[in-house]
Protein backbone atom coordinates (compact mmCIF):
# COMPACT_ATOMS: atom_id res chain seq x y z
CA UNK A 1 0.00 0.00 0.00
CA UNK A 2 1.48 3.43 -1.12
CA UNK A 3 1.96 6.03 1.89
CA UNK A 4 2.97 9.57 1.18
CA UNK A 5 5.67 10.76 2.88
CA UNK A 6 5.33 12.82 6.29
CA UNK A 7 7.55 16.27 7.37
CA UNK A 8 10.31 14.66 9.88
CA UNK A 9 10.30 15.41 12.79
CA UNK A 10 12.69 17.71 15.05
CA UNK A 11 14.84 15.85 17.28
CA UNK A 12 16.21 17.96 20.58
CA UNK A 13 19.13 16.36 22.08
CA UNK A 14 21.07 18.76 24.50
CA UNK A 15 19.86 22.20 23.53
CA UNK A 16 20.23 21.24 19.61
CA UNK A 17 17.13 21.12 17.56
CA UNK A 18 18.21 19.44 13.90
CA UNK A 19 15.73 17.86 11.05
CA UNK A 20 16.55 14.08 10.48
CA UNK A 21 14.28 11.13 8.65
CA UNK A 22 11.37 10.08 10.71
CA UNK A 23 13.24 6.48 11.10
CA UNK A 24 16.03 8.35 12.55
CA UNK A 25 15.99 9.94 16.32
CA UNK A 26 18.11 11.70 18.66
CA UNK A 27 21.20 10.59 20.67
CA UNK A 28 24.58 12.39 22.01
CA UNK A 29 25.54 13.12 18.62
CA UNK A 30 21.63 14.16 17.02
CA UNK A 31 23.24 13.14 13.73
CA UNK A 32 23.81 9.91 15.15
CA UNK A 33 21.13 7.51 16.71
CA UNK A 34 21.51 5.04 19.28
CA UNK A 35 23.10 1.76 18.59
CA UNK A 36 22.96 -1.40 20.91
CA UNK A 37 25.43 -2.39 22.89
CA UNK A 38 26.79 0.81 23.24
CA UNK A 39 27.44 2.71 27.15
CA UNK A 40 24.75 5.12 25.75
CA UNK A 41 22.58 2.84 24.65
CA UNK A 42 22.67 0.73 27.49
CA UNK A 43 21.58 3.81 29.85
CA UNK A 44 18.60 4.21 27.37
CA UNK A 45 17.71 0.85 28.32
CA UNK A 46 18.44 0.39 31.83
CA UNK A 47 15.76 4.21 32.64
CA UNK A 48 12.76 3.00 30.69
CA UNK A 49 12.96 -0.86 32.32
CA UNK A 50 13.49 0.66 35.55
CA UNK A 51 10.43 3.45 34.43
CA UNK A 52 8.00 0.68 33.14
CA UNK A 53 8.90 -1.47 35.63
CA UNK A 54 7.72 1.43 38.44
CA UNK A 55 4.39 1.40 36.89
CA UNK A 56 3.83 -2.52 36.39
CA UNK A 57 4.88 -3.52 39.92
CA UNK A 58 2.75 -0.81 41.59
CA UNK A 59 -0.15 -2.44 39.80
CA UNK A 60 0.69 -6.11 41.05
CA UNK A 61 2.45 -6.17 44.10
CA UNK A 62 0.23 -4.16 46.22
CA UNK A 63 -2.63 -6.53 46.03
CA UNK A 64 -0.05 -8.53 48.22
CA UNK A 65 -0.08 -5.77 50.72
CA UNK A 66 -3.63 -5.12 51.07
CA UNK A 67 -4.40 -7.51 54.02
CA UNK A 68 -1.56 -5.67 55.72
CA UNK A 69 -3.39 -2.53 54.69
CA UNK A 70 -6.61 -3.21 56.29
CA UNK A 71 -5.45 -4.34 59.21
CA UNK A 72 -3.67 -1.87 59.67
CA UNK A 73 -5.21 1.30 58.16
CA UNK A 74 -9.00 0.19 59.62
CA UNK A 75 -10.67 -0.17 56.73
CA UNK A 76 -13.14 -1.89 54.86
CA UNK A 77 -13.18 -3.97 52.01
CA UNK A 78 -14.65 -1.27 49.65
CA UNK A 79 -11.46 1.04 50.52
CA UNK A 80 -9.05 -2.29 49.99
CA UNK A 81 -10.86 -2.19 46.17
CA UNK A 82 -10.45 1.72 45.87
CA UNK A 83 -6.64 1.18 46.69
CA UNK A 84 -6.52 -0.87 43.32
CA UNK A 85 -9.22 0.84 41.55
CA UNK A 86 -7.89 4.86 41.98
CA UNK A 87 -4.24 3.71 40.72
CA UNK A 88 -6.03 1.77 37.27
CA UNK A 89 -8.99 4.98 37.22
CA UNK A 90 -6.07 7.65 36.31
CA UNK A 91 -3.89 5.05 34.34
CA UNK A 92 -6.43 3.83 32.38
CA UNK A 93 -7.81 7.31 31.66
CA UNK A 94 -4.99 8.93 31.12
CA UNK A 95 -2.48 7.03 29.47
CA UNK A 96 -3.44 7.62 26.09
CA UNK A 97 -3.22 11.84 26.88
CA UNK A 98 -0.03 10.49 28.18
CA UNK A 99 1.96 9.24 25.16
CA UNK A 100 0.32 12.32 23.13
CA UNK A 101 1.95 14.55 25.65
CA UNK A 102 5.20 13.11 25.35
CA UNK A 103 5.14 13.37 21.33
CA UNK A 104 4.15 17.17 21.73
CA UNK A 105 6.53 18.50 24.46
CA UNK A 106 9.27 16.25 24.40
CA UNK A 107 9.73 12.34 25.42
CA UNK A 108 12.21 12.87 28.23
CA UNK A 109 10.42 15.49 29.09
CA UNK A 110 7.30 13.92 30.02
CA UNK A 111 8.90 10.46 31.09
CA UNK A 112 11.00 12.22 34.09
CA UNK A 113 7.66 14.37 35.33
CA UNK A 114 6.06 11.26 35.22
CA UNK A 115 8.88 9.35 37.35
CA UNK A 116 9.08 12.39 39.50
CA UNK A 117 5.09 12.67 40.16
CA UNK A 118 5.17 8.91 40.62
CA UNK A 119 8.12 9.14 42.95
CA UNK A 120 6.06 12.18 45.13
CA UNK A 121 2.89 10.11 45.04
CA UNK A 122 4.74 6.80 46.41
CA UNK A 123 6.14 9.14 49.53
CA UNK A 124 2.22 10.01 49.82
CA UNK A 125 1.38 6.47 49.28
CA UNK A 126 4.03 5.37 52.30
CA UNK A 127 3.21 7.99 54.94
CA UNK A 128 -0.69 8.02 54.79
CA UNK A 129 -2.35 7.95 58.03
CA UNK A 130 -5.91 6.64 56.55
CA UNK A 131 -7.05 5.20 53.69
CA UNK A 132 -8.78 8.33 52.21
CA UNK A 133 -5.25 9.30 51.77
CA UNK A 134 -3.79 6.26 50.78
CA UNK A 135 -6.62 5.93 47.92
CA UNK A 136 -5.52 10.02 46.55
CA UNK A 137 -2.02 9.01 46.92
CA UNK A 138 -3.12 6.26 44.65
CA UNK A 139 -4.72 8.19 41.89
CA UNK A 140 -1.66 10.73 42.06
CA UNK A 141 0.37 7.42 41.00
CA UNK A 142 -1.59 6.73 38.39
CA UNK A 143 -1.08 9.93 36.72
CA UNK A 144 2.66 9.43 37.26
CA UNK A 145 1.94 5.88 35.86
CA UNK A 146 0.50 7.52 32.86
CA UNK A 147 2.86 10.00 32.08
CA UNK A 148 5.96 7.47 31.92
CA UNK A 149 4.33 4.23 30.74
CA UNK A 150 3.71 5.32 26.99
CA UNK A 151 7.22 6.88 27.40
CA UNK A 152 9.26 4.19 28.31
CA UNK A 153 8.91 2.24 24.94
CA UNK A 154 8.82 5.56 22.60
CA UNK A 155 12.09 6.92 24.10
CA UNK A 156 13.44 3.83 22.77
CA UNK A 157 11.86 3.60 19.26
CA UNK A 158 12.63 7.61 18.81
CA UNK A 159 16.72 7.13 20.39
CA UNK A 160 17.65 3.63 18.51
CA UNK A 161 18.89 3.37 14.88
CA UNK A 162 16.24 1.75 12.34
CA UNK A 163 18.64 -1.71 12.59
CA UNK A 164 18.95 -2.12 16.25
CA UNK A 165 15.14 -1.17 17.04
CA UNK A 166 13.71 -4.09 17.27
CA UNK A 167 16.51 -5.64 19.39
CA UNK A 168 16.15 -3.10 21.42
CA UNK A 169 12.61 -3.55 22.11
CA UNK A 170 13.00 -7.07 22.24
CA UNK A 171 15.14 -6.33 25.16
CA UNK A 172 13.01 -3.79 26.60
CA UNK A 173 10.75 -6.47 26.91
CA UNK A 174 12.82 -9.13 27.81
CA UNK A 175 14.03 -6.95 31.02
CA UNK A 176 10.60 -5.88 31.92
CA UNK A 177 9.91 -9.45 31.93
CA UNK A 178 12.33 -10.52 34.25
CA UNK A 179 11.16 -7.15 36.47
CA UNK A 180 8.01 -8.84 36.45
CA UNK A 181 9.36 -11.90 37.79
CA UNK A 182 11.73 -10.32 40.91
CA UNK A 183 8.30 -7.60 41.89
CA UNK A 184 6.57 -10.44 43.83
CA UNK A 185 9.84 -11.43 45.75
CA UNK A 186 11.18 -8.13 46.85
CA UNK A 187 6.74 -7.13 46.98
CA UNK A 188 6.65 -10.09 49.54
CA UNK A 189 9.36 -9.35 51.79
CA UNK A 190 8.74 -5.99 52.29
CA UNK A 191 5.47 -6.17 52.97
CA UNK A 192 6.38 -9.04 55.98
CA UNK A 193 8.45 -6.10 57.35
CA UNK A 194 5.95 -3.07 56.57
CA UNK A 195 3.07 -2.73 53.86
CA UNK A 196 4.54 0.91 53.41
CA UNK A 197 8.13 -0.14 52.11
CA UNK A 198 6.10 -1.42 49.13
CA UNK A 199 5.55 2.29 48.00
CA UNK A 200 8.89 3.80 49.95
CA UNK A 201 10.86 1.75 47.88
CA UNK A 202 9.85 3.23 44.72
CA UNK A 203 11.77 6.38 45.91
CA UNK A 204 15.46 5.93 45.21
CA UNK A 205 14.37 3.76 42.33
CA UNK A 206 12.78 6.99 40.99
CA UNK A 207 15.70 9.40 41.97
CA UNK A 208 17.92 7.20 39.72
CA UNK A 209 15.92 7.03 36.72
CA UNK A 210 15.40 10.26 36.87
CA UNK A 211 19.53 11.31 37.49
CA UNK A 212 20.15 8.89 34.31
CA UNK A 213 17.27 10.11 31.89
CA UNK A 214 18.91 13.60 32.71
CA UNK A 215 21.94 12.82 31.71
CA UNK A 216 22.04 9.38 29.30
CA UNK A 217 18.65 9.82 27.09
CA UNK A 218 18.03 11.93 24.39
CA UNK A 219 14.89 13.96 23.82
CA UNK A 220 12.84 13.70 21.37
CA UNK A 221 9.32 14.94 19.93
CA UNK A 222 6.91 14.94 17.35
CA UNK A 223 6.82 18.08 15.31
CA UNK A 224 3.67 16.03 13.03
CA UNK A 225 1.82 16.53 15.58
CA UNK A 226 -1.19 18.89 15.11
CA UNK A 227 -4.44 19.86 16.46
CA UNK A 228 -5.52 20.69 20.24
CA UNK A 229 -4.98 17.76 22.96
CA UNK A 230 -8.00 16.29 23.59
CA UNK A 231 -9.09 17.60 27.07
CA UNK A 232 -12.81 17.33 26.76
CA UNK A 233 -12.65 13.56 26.44
CA UNK A 234 -10.13 12.46 28.58
CA UNK A 235 -12.06 14.65 31.65
CA UNK A 236 -15.22 12.47 30.55
CA UNK A 237 -13.07 9.25 30.84
CA UNK A 238 -12.09 10.22 33.91
CA UNK A 239 -15.22 11.15 35.12
CA UNK A 240 -17.51 7.97 33.59
CA UNK A 241 -15.20 5.70 34.30
CA UNK A 242 -14.82 7.35 38.28
CA UNK A 243 -18.33 7.39 38.76
CA UNK A 244 -19.11 4.12 37.60
CA UNK A 245 -16.30 2.39 40.00
CA UNK A 246 -17.96 4.34 42.52
CA UNK A 247 -21.50 3.33 42.09
CA UNK A 248 -20.03 -0.27 41.61
CA UNK A 249 -18.25 -0.44 44.53
CA UNK A 250 -20.63 1.51 47.51
CA UNK A 251 -23.10 -0.99 46.03
CA UNK A 252 -20.88 -4.00 47.89
CA UNK A 253 -21.76 -1.53 51.22
CA UNK A 254 -24.69 0.56 50.92
CA UNK A 255 -27.01 -1.97 48.17
CA UNK A 256 -28.21 0.32 45.30
CA UNK A 257 -29.43 3.05 46.73
CA UNK A 258 -30.00 6.82 45.67
CA UNK A 259 -26.37 7.82 46.05
CA UNK A 260 -24.75 4.32 44.42
CA UNK A 261 -27.71 4.13 41.35
CA UNK A 262 -26.75 8.44 40.94
CA UNK A 263 -23.38 7.43 40.88
CA UNK A 264 -23.72 4.45 37.87
CA UNK A 265 -26.02 6.72 35.86
CA UNK A 266 -23.29 9.69 35.99
CA UNK A 267 -20.76 7.17 35.01
CA UNK A 268 -22.91 5.93 31.86
CA UNK A 269 -23.72 9.85 31.09
CA UNK A 270 -19.93 11.01 30.69
CA UNK A 271 -19.11 7.81 28.96
CA UNK A 272 -22.15 8.32 26.25
CA UNK A 273 -20.60 11.90 26.32
CA UNK A 274 -16.97 10.63 25.86
CA UNK A 275 -18.12 8.57 22.68
CA UNK A 276 -20.38 11.44 21.01
CA UNK A 277 -16.98 13.99 22.21
CA UNK A 278 -14.64 11.37 20.13
CA UNK A 279 -17.23 10.85 17.10
CA UNK A 280 -17.49 14.61 16.49
CA UNK A 281 -13.58 15.73 17.42
CA UNK A 282 -11.25 16.57 14.42
CA UNK A 283 -8.38 15.32 16.83
CA UNK A 284 -9.92 12.72 18.85
CA UNK A 285 -8.33 10.74 21.50
CA UNK A 286 -10.00 7.23 20.19
CA UNK A 287 -10.79 7.69 16.48
CA UNK A 288 -13.98 5.99 16.60
CA UNK A 289 -13.03 4.82 12.57
CA UNK A 290 -11.05 1.82 14.13
CA UNK A 291 -14.03 0.37 15.83
CA UNK A 292 -15.63 -0.23 12.63
CA UNK A 293 -12.40 -2.62 11.63
CA UNK A 294 -14.41 -6.44 13.17
CA UNK A 295 -10.83 -7.56 14.21
CA UNK A 296 -10.34 -4.38 16.06
CA UNK A 297 -13.42 -4.39 17.87
CA UNK A 298 -13.58 -8.29 18.39
CA UNK A 299 -10.25 -8.56 19.75
CA UNK A 300 -10.90 -4.71 22.33
CA UNK A 301 -13.93 -7.23 23.26
CA UNK A 302 -12.12 -10.34 24.16
CA UNK A 303 -9.51 -7.69 25.72
CA UNK A 304 -12.42 -6.26 28.32
CA UNK A 305 -13.31 -10.15 29.32
CA UNK A 306 -9.87 -11.27 29.56
CA UNK A 307 -8.17 -8.62 31.23
CA UNK A 308 -11.50 -8.55 33.64
CA UNK A 309 -11.10 -11.87 34.92
CA UNK A 310 -7.55 -11.50 35.45
CA UNK A 311 -7.91 -8.13 37.10
CA UNK A 312 -10.75 -9.95 39.31
CA UNK A 313 -8.80 -12.76 40.00
CA UNK A 314 -5.39 -11.50 41.30
CA UNK A 315 -7.41 -8.89 43.80
CA UNK A 316 -9.07 -12.08 45.64
CA UNK A 317 -6.65 -14.64 44.91
CA UNK A 318 -4.00 -12.93 47.31
CA UNK A 319 -6.75 -12.17 50.01
CA UNK A 320 -7.58 -16.02 49.47
CA UNK A 321 -4.18 -17.16 49.75
CA UNK A 322 -3.13 -15.16 52.76
CA UNK A 323 -6.98 -15.15 54.86
CA UNK A 324 -8.13 -18.77 54.37
CA UNK A 325 -4.85 -20.63 53.56
CA UNK A 326 -2.58 -18.79 55.99
CA UNK A 327 0.33 -18.12 53.26
CA UNK A 328 3.06 -15.51 54.35
CA UNK A 329 2.70 -12.34 52.43
CA UNK A 330 6.11 -13.80 50.50
CA UNK A 331 4.63 -16.92 49.64
CA UNK A 332 1.47 -15.28 48.19
CA UNK A 333 3.44 -12.66 46.34
CA UNK A 334 5.47 -15.30 44.56
CA UNK A 335 2.41 -17.53 43.80
CA UNK A 336 1.63 -15.69 40.74
CA UNK A 337 5.34 -16.38 39.66
CA UNK A 338 4.83 -19.04 37.22
CA UNK A 339 2.36 -16.90 35.07
CA UNK A 340 4.87 -14.43 34.18
CA UNK A 341 7.89 -17.28 33.72
CA UNK A 342 5.66 -19.25 31.55
CA UNK A 343 4.48 -15.79 29.62
CA UNK A 344 8.38 -14.88 29.14
CA UNK A 345 9.17 -18.23 27.59
CA UNK A 346 6.48 -19.15 25.60
CA UNK A 347 4.53 -16.45 24.54
CA UNK A 348 6.86 -14.90 21.59
CA UNK A 349 6.45 -18.95 20.48
CA UNK A 350 2.68 -18.37 20.61
CA UNK A 351 2.93 -14.82 18.61
CA UNK A 352 5.10 -17.22 15.79
CA UNK A 353 2.68 -19.58 15.54
CA UNK A 354 -0.25 -16.74 15.38
CA UNK A 355 1.64 -15.06 12.42
CA UNK A 356 1.33 -18.76 10.31
CA UNK A 357 -2.23 -19.69 11.01
CA UNK A 358 -4.09 -16.48 12.28
CA UNK A 359 -5.25 -15.16 16.13
CA UNK A 360 -8.50 -17.07 16.00
CA UNK A 361 -6.80 -20.60 17.33
CA UNK A 362 -4.71 -19.01 19.70
CA UNK A 363 -7.43 -17.07 21.46
CA UNK A 364 -10.12 -19.02 21.37
CA UNK A 365 -7.91 -22.11 23.16
CA UNK A 366 -5.50 -19.92 25.62
CA UNK A 367 -8.39 -18.02 27.40
CA UNK A 368 -10.24 -21.53 27.59
CA UNK A 369 -7.12 -22.85 29.47
CA UNK A 370 -7.01 -20.06 31.38
CA UNK A 371 -10.61 -21.12 32.95
CA UNK A 372 -9.63 -24.27 33.81
CA UNK A 373 -7.02 -22.83 35.64
CA UNK A 374 -9.13 -20.50 37.84
CA UNK A 375 -11.53 -23.42 38.24
CA UNK A 376 -8.87 -25.74 39.83
CA UNK A 377 -8.03 -22.57 42.17
CA UNK A 378 -11.47 -23.04 43.72
CA UNK A 379 -10.00 -25.63 45.79
CA UNK A 380 -7.92 -23.64 47.74
CA UNK A 381 -8.63 -23.69 51.32
CA UNK A 382 -7.34 -23.64 54.69
CA UNK A 383 -5.46 -27.14 54.07
CA UNK A 384 -4.24 -26.25 50.33
CA UNK A 385 -1.10 -27.75 49.30
CA UNK A 386 1.17 -25.28 47.49
CA UNK A 387 2.29 -27.82 44.51
CA UNK A 388 -1.25 -29.11 43.94
CA UNK A 389 -3.80 -26.67 44.75
CA UNK A 390 -1.29 -23.22 44.06
CA UNK A 391 1.48 -23.87 41.93
CA UNK A 392 -0.05 -26.25 39.49
CA UNK A 393 -3.72 -24.11 39.05
CA UNK A 394 -1.37 -21.19 38.44
CA UNK A 395 0.45 -22.92 35.81
CA UNK A 396 -2.37 -23.84 33.49
CA UNK A 397 -3.40 -19.97 33.90
CA UNK A 398 0.12 -18.98 32.61
CA UNK A 399 -0.08 -21.72 30.04
CA UNK A 400 -3.58 -20.23 29.06
CA UNK A 401 -2.25 -16.34 28.89
CA UNK A 402 0.97 -17.20 26.59
CA UNK A 403 -1.57 -18.70 24.31
CA UNK A 404 -3.54 -15.94 24.02
CA UNK A 405 -1.22 -12.56 25.05
CA UNK A 406 1.10 -12.35 21.56
CA UNK A 407 -2.01 -13.32 19.36
CA UNK A 408 -4.35 -10.58 20.73
CA UNK A 409 -1.74 -8.09 20.45
CA UNK A 410 -1.13 -9.08 16.83
CA UNK A 411 -4.51 -8.90 16.12
CA UNK A 412 -4.77 -5.11 17.41
CA UNK A 413 -2.03 -3.82 15.78
CA UNK A 414 -2.86 -6.07 12.03
CA UNK A 415 -6.77 -4.65 11.95
CA UNK A 416 -5.03 -0.52 12.53
CA UNK A 417 -3.54 0.83 9.56
CA UNK A 418 0.58 2.39 10.02
CA UNK A 419 -0.62 5.68 10.61
CA UNK A 420 -2.88 4.52 13.86
CA UNK A 421 -1.01 1.28 14.99
CA UNK A 422 0.20 2.99 18.12
CA UNK A 423 -2.76 4.40 19.20
CA UNK A 424 -4.64 1.23 18.22
CA UNK A 425 -1.94 -0.72 20.60
CA UNK A 426 -3.10 2.40 23.58
CA UNK A 427 -6.81 1.76 23.35
CA UNK A 428 -6.18 -2.25 23.74
CA UNK A 429 -4.33 -1.12 27.06
CA UNK A 430 -6.50 1.65 28.48
CA UNK A 431 -9.62 -1.59 27.41
CA UNK A 432 -7.68 -3.75 29.08
CA UNK A 433 -7.20 -1.70 32.61
CA UNK A 434 -10.79 -0.58 32.19
CA UNK A 435 -11.84 -3.57 32.12
CA UNK A 436 -10.17 -4.84 35.80
CA UNK A 437 -11.13 -1.46 37.45
CA UNK A 438 -15.04 -2.43 36.19
CA UNK A 439 -14.28 -5.90 37.30
CA UNK A 440 -12.73 -5.18 40.56
CA UNK A 441 -15.47 -2.97 41.45
CA UNK A 442 -18.34 -5.61 40.11
CA UNK A 443 -17.33 -9.30 41.20
CA UNK A 444 -16.43 -8.95 45.07
CA UNK A 445 -20.30 -7.30 44.78
CA UNK A 446 -21.73 -9.56 43.04
CA UNK A 447 -20.11 -12.73 45.42
CA UNK A 448 -20.83 -10.51 48.90
CA UNK A 449 -17.40 -9.51 49.86
CA UNK A 450 -17.55 -6.67 51.63
CA UNK A 451 -17.64 -4.63 54.76
CA UNK A 452 -15.17 -6.82 56.65
CA UNK A 453 -15.04 -10.14 55.05
CA UNK A 454 -11.44 -10.29 54.29
CA UNK A 455 -10.38 -10.59 58.11
CA UNK A 456 -12.88 -13.86 58.19
CA UNK A 457 -11.55 -16.95 56.37
CA UNK A 458 -15.11 -19.15 56.40
CA UNK A 459 -16.99 -15.69 55.00
CA UNK A 460 -14.15 -14.83 52.44
CA UNK A 461 -13.83 -18.64 51.69
CA UNK A 462 -17.33 -18.72 50.21
CA UNK A 463 -16.89 -15.48 48.21
CA UNK A 464 -14.21 -17.19 46.76
CA UNK A 465 -15.58 -19.81 45.49
CA UNK A 466 -18.23 -18.23 43.83
CA UNK A 467 -15.95 -15.70 42.50
CA UNK A 468 -14.14 -18.36 40.27
CA UNK A 469 -16.76 -19.60 38.71
CA UNK A 470 -17.62 -15.99 37.46
CA UNK A 471 -14.09 -15.42 36.92
CA UNK A 472 -13.76 -18.31 34.60
CA UNK A 473 -17.20 -17.77 33.19
CA UNK A 474 -15.84 -14.38 31.46
CA UNK A 475 -12.63 -16.34 30.21
CA UNK A 476 -15.13 -18.63 28.11
CA UNK A 477 -16.73 -15.68 26.82
CA UNK A 478 -13.59 -14.42 25.83
CA UNK A 479 -13.08 -17.71 24.00
CA UNK A 480 -16.60 -17.47 22.34
CA UNK A 481 -15.70 -13.99 21.54
CA UNK A 482 -12.49 -14.78 19.43
CA UNK A 483 -14.29 -18.31 18.15
CA UNK A 484 -17.14 -16.07 16.41
CA UNK A 485 -15.75 -13.08 15.51
CA UNK A 486 -11.98 -13.49 14.76
CA UNK A 487 -11.28 -13.70 11.27
CA UNK A 488 -8.69 -12.98 9.19
CA UNK A 489 -4.95 -13.59 9.17
CA UNK A 490 -2.39 -11.45 11.21
CA UNK A 491 -0.82 -9.80 8.12
CA UNK A 492 -2.77 -7.74 6.17
CA UNK A 493 -2.66 -8.00 2.46
CA UNK A 494 -0.18 -5.01 2.24
CA UNK A 495 2.35 -6.57 4.48
CA UNK A 496 3.28 -7.45 8.01
CA UNK A 497 3.02 -3.68 10.34
CA UNK A 498 5.11 -5.80 13.41
CA UNK A 499 6.85 -8.82 14.02
CA UNK A 500 5.14 -9.71 16.97
CA UNK A 501 6.88 -12.65 17.48
CA UNK A 502 10.05 -10.93 18.11
CA UNK A 503 9.35 -9.92 21.30
CA UNK A 504 8.76 -11.30 24.69
CA UNK A 505 5.38 -10.31 25.79
CA UNK A 506 4.25 -10.52 29.88
CA UNK A 507 1.25 -8.90 29.22
CA UNK A 508 -0.86 -9.39 32.90
CA UNK A 509 -1.71 -6.29 33.75
CA UNK A 510 -2.87 -4.70 30.52
CA UNK A 511 -1.56 -5.15 26.89
CA UNK A 512 2.19 -3.75 26.31
CA UNK A 513 1.52 -0.57 24.65
CA UNK A 514 3.33 -1.03 21.17
CA UNK A 515 4.93 1.42 18.39
CA UNK A 516 4.03 0.20 15.09
CA UNK A 517 5.76 -1.78 12.88
CA UNK A 518 7.88 1.35 11.29
CA UNK A 519 9.12 1.66 14.76
CA UNK A 520 10.22 -1.23 15.53
CA UNK A 521 11.70 -2.28 11.83
CA UNK A 522 12.99 1.22 11.24
CA UNK A 523 10.96 2.15 8.20
CA UNK A 524 9.41 5.42 8.61
CA UNK A 525 6.58 6.69 10.73
CA UNK A 526 3.67 7.25 9.09
CA UNK A 527 1.76 10.70 11.10
CA UNK A 528 1.82 12.19 14.21
CA UNK A 529 -0.11 9.11 16.42
CA UNK A 530 2.12 6.74 15.05
CA UNK A 531 4.13 6.90 18.30
CA UNK A 532 1.37 7.67 20.96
Amino acid sequence: MATTPTRAPAVTTDGDSVRLPPASRSSANPQTPLRMGTARGRWVLLTTVLGSGLAMLDATVVHVALRQIGTDLDAGFAGLQWTVNAYTLTLASLILLGGSLGDRYGRRRVFVVGVVWFGVASLLCGLAPNIETLVVARALQGVGGALLTPGSLAIISASFRGQDRAAAIGAWSGLGGLAGAIGPFVGGWLVEWSWRAVFLVNLPVAVLIVAVASRHVPESRDESAAGRLDLTGTILTVVGLGALTFGLTAAGEEGFDTTTIAGVLVGLFALTGFVVVQARSRHPLVPLALFRVRQFSAANAVTLLVYGALGALFLLLTFQLQVVAGFTPLLAGVAMLPVTVIMVLFSSRAGALAQRIGPRLPMTVGPLIAALGVLWMARIDAGASYIVDVLLPVAVLGAGLAVMVAPLTAAVLSAAPDRLAGVASGVNNAVARAAGLLAVAVIPVMVGLSGDAYTSPADFAGGFSKATTLIAALFVGGAVLAAVFMRGPIEPDDGPRIRVEKLTHCGVAGPQIHPPAEAASGRPSQGPLAQT
